[in-house]
């Protein structure tokens, strides 16, 4: 099938190529989804996104199973869903870290070769665009109803990955949610390196409008203070949410 190419290749340019094909499989995954999302709009690539997610996964695992001699059920490998729970919430979180990290690579990646405000352009609009799908996945997750309000949305937020690496607090009255961000690892890597708060307020301002608008229509956000605002020693930023019917 491949002419044995791949059998002349070393042990490391065998497990290189491996990678090379993961990579190039994730892409194309996500230039679908862009695609799709700029032929039919975002709300559309969302509900599509979901049903080849759901078609596609497990296909894959199955394959990899016979490949790799792991054994299933429900779609899953058996050897992450006999994992200690301890060692599962750290996994979360190592994925969770490793999220932001490729983040903050692909700003500093655009910043070096173009500038600063090209970098945030990028990230602002990546946001606008991410902020729906991971609140869609949360909703889908948690099956919250279409108007879950804010209690829905209370829910939600503890599912962010930024929840798993940030430290949130979140106030709640009849009518309104405050998030407060009380450790964010972004400022106090900043903070740490003597270097002023990074000015985050205009990706705030497209990003949680956009998560909430995903988990009911009818929740409004309004930003209380974010860099480069001032804030108080004890948080970083802090967001309210209400609706508006």
């Amino acid at each position: 099938m491949n002419n044995g190419y791949l059998e002349k290749l070393s042990q490391v340019e065998l497990a290189r190529c491996v990678i090379d094909v993961l990579r190039r499989t994730i892409l194309h995954y996500g230039i679908w989804f862009s695609e799709v999302s700029h032929q039919l709009g975002l709300e559309e690539a969302i509900r599509l996104e979901k049903e080849a997610f759901d078609w596609f996964f497990p296909i894959a695992v199955n394959r990899l199973s016979r490949t790799l001699g792991f054994e299933t059920a429900d779609d899953l490998p058996l050897w992450l869903t006999n994992m200690e729970k301890e060692k599962l919430i750290s996994l979360i979180k190592t994925f969770s870290f490793t999220w932001l990290t490729c983040d903050g690579v692909w700003f500093r990646t655009v910043e070096d070769n173009y500038d600063m405000y090209t970098s945030k352009r990028c990230n602002d609009t990546s946001w606008v665009k991410y902020s729906p799908v991971e609140a869609c996945i949360i909703k889908s997750s948690l099956q919250l109803p279409e108007q879950s309000g804010l209690d829905g949305l209370e829910q939600a937020l503890k599912f962010r990955l930024f929840a798993h690496i940030n430290e949130q607090t979140i106030e709640r009255t009849s009518d309104e949610l405050v998030l407060r961000m009380v450790r964010c690892l972004v400022q106090e890597t900043r903070k740490l390196n003597r270097l002023p708060d990074y000015p985050c307020k205009s990706a705030g301002l497209v990003e949680f409008p956009a998560f909430a608008k995903a988990i009911d229509p009818r929740i409004r956000v309004e930003c209380i203070s974010c860099p480069p605002d001032e804030h108080p020693e004890g948080w970083f930023c802090a967001w309210r949410f209400y609706i508006t019917e």
